[in-house]
């Protein structure tokens, strides 16, 4: 958490919970979308809505969309939960086309 931006650290937990599991899982959080609407903000998986950079020495630059959409984290926490019962990837990523295309489009083209 002491690399997390000041906002994310006075975040209620299960939202710091959420950009630490995304920081820690970027290769599945990058195949998972998000159907918050963000793909207008250019954003192309669920990964991009807490992290917007990482930098060649690995130096991260965490989006703050997340801390205001709980869309975003509740995806995140299915996801969480899903790989804690052995889901893969894309299991997990059509248990949440399932559950949040009623939200709108996926950010993922």
């Amino acid at each position: 958490m002491e690399s997390m931006p000041a906002e994310v650290k006075s975040a209620p937990i299960i939202v710091q919970q959420a950009y630490q599991f995304v920081v820690a899982n970027p290769d599945a959080m990058k195949l998972i979308p998000c159907y918050c609407g963000c793909g207008a903000m250019g954003h192309t998986s669920n990964y991009a809505c807490y992290v917007s950079d990482v930098d060649a020495n690995g130096k991260i630059s965490f989006d703050t969309h997340a801390l205001g959409c709980s869309i975003c984290v509740d995806i995140t926490q299915d996801t969480m939960r899903l790989i804690k019962q052995d889901k893969t990837v894309p299991e997990i990523k059509l248990y949440i086309d399932q559950t949040y295309s009623q939200y709108g489009s996926s950010n993922i083209p």
